[in-house]
């Protein structure tokens, strides 16, 4: 299994495929064999007007299916959409409320089995699955799902690893939720005391000389997520101020651009993680940039319109004619269609990129990288976040927020009619099949989010 703190073994690198280090015993072979046994077909395939029959559906290559649904609405029969064509259908929602309700009774079944020591980080961790209880809590407001996550956290805050310090893979991410949840119960003692352990961690990164990562899964755009989330939270905003963040967005330019003058780079921005300077939201570009984006009020306008507009068009010049673009630069294969690698990450930032520079250009970068992830998102690697069809149904859903184009609402709910049917497709199990990342907790969390589609939000990169 992947062990956060050994990031060379990490299954997002794009040389590797699942990580094929597991550590087996008797209880994560319990979930092993749980995990591809199907909900009840009347549960679940039923109202979708098909069955599985025990066989996988048919592949469109080596690492998706080939997509089962009718691209525009005008040719679906299964009333996703509701007669007006402009919201999901009475009949979708309870059909989807019905199979959240039996994935999420499934899901808790498991997730104290097959870890006799699991790890705290959001990724793959008890912190992600705070984060499915605590949005739990927001669509029912049930206090036993925010007394669930609170249990995890005041857990999680007790096994902080002072090692890593993004919000995905390391202590920020930990002390955010913390801060949050104390701040919601009123304990204002603990929610300071989770800020300013918070705040401390700056320090280490600041220094562009001394600190090299800047990736969002563990670098300083991870790091800024978590300041970027307790602001849009309200937490603490006399503690977490526009000194505080602007340290940070300065280190992570002034890190591209010194990357970038040494290797002499088209691009004013540059970065690498493991030597390698990979394109992608988890390592590379796209979710560093995407971050500064969504961190724009504290950019002054000249590194907001010279520096970083100019590496957002350096990234639009990697995009390949099918949609995708490559995982890493010198890399010129189209293979990965992943939120960590490849269309999916790259319709965020795209789509971002138009709302801030009103630029037509992005949006049409960002469609066509939509168009990639319809015909190819549908994922053998399973229905995880990171690298699974649940985080590409996501892509989908943010180009329906930023372009109010009912149609990438059907399409995100179409793969969510995919996601609904966890575990009967024949997908590769990952090694924690109830993460957030990588399994069962985030499907369960895109699904809750199609409820609310204009109010849903990719956890942990999306603000």
């Amino acid at each position: 299994m992947w062990n956060p703190s050994t990031q060379a073994s990490h299954p997002l690198s794009a040389s590797t495929g699942m990580n094929s280090t597991c550590v087996v015993n008797i209880s994560s072979l319990h979930i092993l064999n749980t995990y591809f046994t199907p909900l009840p077909s009347r549960n679940i395939t039923e109202h979708l007007g098909r069955k599985m029959e025990g066989r996988s559906p048919p592949l469109r290559d080596d690492r998706c299916f080939k997509n089962p649904y009718p691209k525009e609405i005008k040719d679906d029969k299964s009333q996703v959409l509701d007669e007006e064509q402009k919201a999901l259908s009475a009949k979708y929602k309870g059909k989807l409320e019905e199979n959240i309700k039996l994935l999420v009774d499934r899901w808790e079944t498991n997730i104290h089995k097959g870890q006799s020591k699991p790890d705290t980080c959001v990724y793959t961790g008890t912190s992600g699955y705070s984060i499915l209880y605590l949005r739990l809590y927001h669509q029912y407001q049930e206090e036993s799902y925010l007394n669930k996550a609170g249990d995890l956290i005041k857990q999680d805050l007790r096994s902080l690893k002072g090692r890593r310090v993004a919000f995905v893979a390391g202590d920020s991410g930990i002390l955010a939720l913390g801060a949050w949840y104390f701040n919601k119960i009123g304990r204002a003692d603990k929610c300071e005391k989770c800020v300013n352990e918070l705040l401390k961690i700056r320090q280490r990164i600041v220094a562009v000389d001394e600190y090299k990562e800047d990736e969002v899964l563990y670098g300083r755009a991870g790091y800024l997520f978590s300041l970027l989330f307790l602001l849009q939270k309200e937490v603490r905003t006399d503690l977490v101020t526009e000194e505080v963040v602007r340290d940070v967005v300065k280190a992570i330019l002034a890190s591209g651009q010194q990357t970038a003058q040494k290797e002499r780079s088209r691009s004013p921005l540059m970065y690498y993680w493991h030597d390698k300077a990979y394109v992608g939201a988890a390592h590379g570009f796209i979710g560093i940039l995407f971050m500064l984006l969504q961190a724009r009020e504290h950019l002054e306008e000249k590194e907001l319109q010279e520096v970083v507009r100019g590496a957002v068009d350096y990234v639009c010049n990697l995009q390949q004619s099918s949609g995708n673009l490559p995982s890493s630069l010198n890399n010129t294969s189209d293979r990965l269609v992943h939120w960590c690698h490849g269309a999916p990450g790259a319709v965020f930032l795209f789509a971002k990129a138009y709302q801030v520079f009103k630029d037509a250009k992005y949006l049409q970068h960002a469609k066509k990288a939509g168009d990639c992830v319809w015909d190819r998102g549908l994922l053998q690697k399973g229905y995880g976040l990171c690298h699974g069809s649940s985080g590409n149904g996501y892509a989908l859903l943010y180009l329906y927020q930023v372009t109010g184009e009912v149609v990438y609402l059907y399409r995100a709910a179409q793969f969510g009619r995919w996601c609904q049917e966890y575990g009967t497709h024949g997908c590769r199990q990952p090694d924690r099949p109830y993460s957030l990342f990588e399994g069962l907790a985030g499907n369960i969390h895109f699904l809750i989010d199609l409820l609310q589609p204009d109010e849903a939000k990719f956890p942990a990169f999306v603000v």
